[in-house]
């Protein structure tokens, strides 16, 4: 009797000791990730123009709260209306961090980084979720080498905390492929389902895919298939309409409007247009970066996989048909393609003391090396994307203090396109203006104190510093061979009535 028992004592062990080793690998993970997101957001706080909307509706529900007449969104509509849903779950998962911050007088764009990380939790927390079936179903190697190629990739963990429309989405999207794993066929079409309706419509495109492949298995019923999408539809309508409706101040869906521009007036194209095969000429090279070539390798490799490719390759090729294009369209994919890279990585590193396979390990550790300078040269260059946002900074440091009186300062679109929103305002006697369609020659009748503007010379303003801004990529002989090209993109200008202003000294612009 005493050999089963140290058996069965030596099972015991080695059963805590892989708990440990997951829980302590889970934690790891949780806190690379984590880690590389937070930095970005600290490094680069500032939005752009796509993720306006959500910024200015999370400032306008945390500040101004019921007072819907003083949202942005009624002044500044936009092209077409969006959803309010995201920003105000993302809202009160920030609030209690922005009641702090309030209560200490802090800047508001404290409240900015509070609200893009707790976006960028929400997504992580979904991408924990789909990484734990991706271990239950693939192994802890594949889920090690998906972290490792998520954490080398700049775009997935530097736009997981930017409130867009596509990031929200993307949140259900790894939900949706977590379930998928898991064989929860009707949860993964829910999922997707919600996404579609309230914040992306264009991930029809990645449901109709999935959802035939799950009939044409039998993974579904087709009976089972369509009451469970007509209730998870009927649910999504009802909530973003009576949510929407509010906030809008008139009855609307709005996605269905954003449907009707971009699919059936096909005025997307406004923005500009690519080639059928950009994005897998460009954006997912610059995406995936060495995930690209070997997630073609590891549908090779482990056939398993092709049941996962086949819905999201198709999801892009239905999406190339569109003329305008943008790699975060697509940034849904990515999560499935590193997949399937990880298991081709997974294979070589398990053979790597073979002769060939030697080689091909070699190689691999050599184009994640790569991919990683390639994060960081992107990350760089982001880092210089938003100069209205620190020219802003700026000039709130040098004249604070030296106003006597009110201080209004006029933000042109080009500078609410390049950094600025509502959170990088400062309440002190400061008063901002976003007017639209005033000409050059009209600001100097107008009571402004200072200008942010793209344009380096104005009518009774002086330009008083420049903020550069990312330019290009220009390669050179050298180390490092690759370096970035900045010039002036954002001027700031004072009034030259104003004597507080003209009799300090000042950069200048030249």
């Amino acid at each position: 009797m005493a050999p089963p028992r140290r058996s069965s004592n030596f099972m015991s062990i080695y059963v805590v000791n892989q708990v440990i080793v997951v829980v302590l690998s889970d934690l790891g993970y949780d806190v690379l990730l984590g880690s590389i997101a937070a930095f970005y957001v600290l490094m680069a706080p500032f939005t752009k123009v796509e993720e306006s909307f959500n910024v200015q509706a999370m400032h306008d529900i945390l500040y101004h709260w019921h007072h819907i007449e003083n949202y942005d969104h009624l002044e500044f509509p936009g092209v077409v209306p969006r959803t309010f849903i995201g920003a105000l779950l993302v809202s009160i998962l920030a609030s209690p961090v922005v009641l702090a911050i309030n209560l200490l007088h802090l800047p508001k764009i404290y409240s900015l980084l509070a609200v893009r990380l707790a976006l960028g939790f929400f997504i992580l927390a979904t991408l924990r979720f789909l990484r734990v079936q991706i271990r239950n179903k693939f192994g802890l190697q594949v889920e090690a080498f998906f972290v490792i190629l998520l954490a080398i990739q700049f775009h997935m963990l530097f736009y997981c905390t930017r409130p867009l429309p596509n990031i929200l989405a993307l949140g259900l999207v790894n939900l949706s492929y977590g379930y998928w794993f898991k064989g929860s066929f009707y949860a993964t079409l829910r999922c997707l389902i919600f996404a579609t309706i309230v914040f992306r419509c264009d991930m029809l495109l990645l449901l109709c895919p999935l959802g035939l492949e799950l009939l044409l298995t039998k993974s579904i019923s087709l009976w089972k298939a369509i009451k469970c999408c007509a209730g998870a539809a009927i649910f999504s309508i009802g909530l973003t309409i009576f949510i929407d409706s509010i906030m809008w101040q008139r009855w609307l869906w709005p996605e269905f409007e954003v449907f009707w521009f971009n699919s059936v007036l096909n005025r997307s194209s406004e923005w500009g247009t690519h080639p059928f095969y950009w994005y897998f000429t460009s954006a997912l090279p610059r995406s995936l970066l060495v995930a690209y070539p070997l997630f073609l390798f590891g549908v090779i490799f482990d056939r398993r996989l092709l049941f996962y490719i086949l819905p999201v390759l198709s999801f892009i090729i239905l999406y190339s048909k569109l003329p305008h294009k943008e790699l975060r369209f697509i940034i849904s994919s990515v999560p499935i393609f590193n997949l399937s890279a990880a298991v081709a990585a997974s294979r070589i590193y398990n053979n790597r003391k073979k002769s060939f396979w030697n080689l091909l390990y070699i190689v691999l550790i050599g184009l994640l090396v790569i991919s990683l300078g390639c994060s960081v040269i992107t990350f760089m260059a982001s880092y210089e994307n938003y100069p209205s946002g620190y020219a802003l900074r700026s000039l709130h440091k040098v004249g604070i203090g030296h106003m006597k009186n009110t201080t209004r300062v006029h933000v042109d679109t080009f500078s609410a396109m390049n950094g600025i929103s509502r959170f990088c305002e400062n309440d002190n006697q400061w008063v901002y203006s976003k007017e639209e369609g005033i000409h050059l020659e009209e600001f100097c009748q107008r009571n402004f104190t200072y200008l942010l503007n793209e344009h380096s010379s104005i009518k009774g303003f002086e330009c008083l510093f420049k903020v550069d801004g990312f330019s290009r990529m220009r390669l050179h002989v050298g180390f490092p061979p690759i370096s970035m090209v900045k010039e002036p993109k954002v001027y700031i200008h004072g009034n030259i009535e104003n004597t507080d202003i003209m009799d300090r000294s000042w950069p200048g612009c030249s």
